[in-house]
């Protein structure tokens, strides 16, 4: 995931302290790797593609940033908090395409792409949303890896570096986490 932790840990309390140049730096370090990961997630089947990875990028730092000053601990949680904005951003989208068909079809998304699970029904994005707050509930943890993986298109190992964690326990966690969304999103 490119630069070292330290140098990110650096640029992230220069800019919790309010350094906009900090900010800055950050977003020229993280811009590619984000894009990238936005393309690799937008590259998945979804049903009307109006979101450009550029886009989603955007709307995922707005969401970061917003109004009022970030702050993040380290470069897992700037990850954990981008994978989590670009969740939300994805979602929104969906909702907004839901309202203007007045309660149309919403976009379906193959839970076997998602979760690499084959011979699954079709999901609705807002139903797999749905389905990740009640999981928040009895484990965060899995959320986090589901939205690392899914929502940032990182692998086993990434995701491992992203939260500090051995590749085996989140294996373990994915399959988990995979099991049990799809117990609760089948009909």
């Amino acid at each position: 995931m490119g630069q070292t932790d330290s140098d990110t840990t650096v640029l992230l309390a220069q800019w919790n302290d309010g350094s906009a140049a900090a900010g800055d730096a950050l977003l020229k370090r993280f811009y590619d790797e984000l894009r990238k990961l936005a393309a690799a997630q937008l590259g998945r089947e979804w049903g009307g593609k109006t979101l450009q990875a550029t886009e989603l990028v955007h709307e995922a730092w707005f969401r970061l940033c917003g109004d009022q000053q970030p702050s993040f601990a380290n470069r897992r949680h700037f990850f954990g908090s981008a994978a989590r904005a670009m969740r939300q951003a994805l979602i929104d989208r969906a909702r907004g395409r839901q309202a203007e068909k007045r309660g149309g079809s919403a976009e379906k998304i193959q839970l076997d792409e998602i979760l690499e699970l084959s011979g699954n029904p079709d999901v609705d994005l807002l139903e797999l949303d749905n389905a990740l707050r009640q999981l928040e509930l009895l484990d965060e943890r899995q959320v986090q890896i589901v939205e690392l993986r899914y929502f940032l298109g990182l692998s086993i190992e990434q995701t491992g570096e992203a939260l500090g964690l051995h590749p085996s326990t989140v294996n373990r966690q994915w399959e988990s986490a995979r099991a049990w969304l799809l117990r609760t999103l089948s009909p």
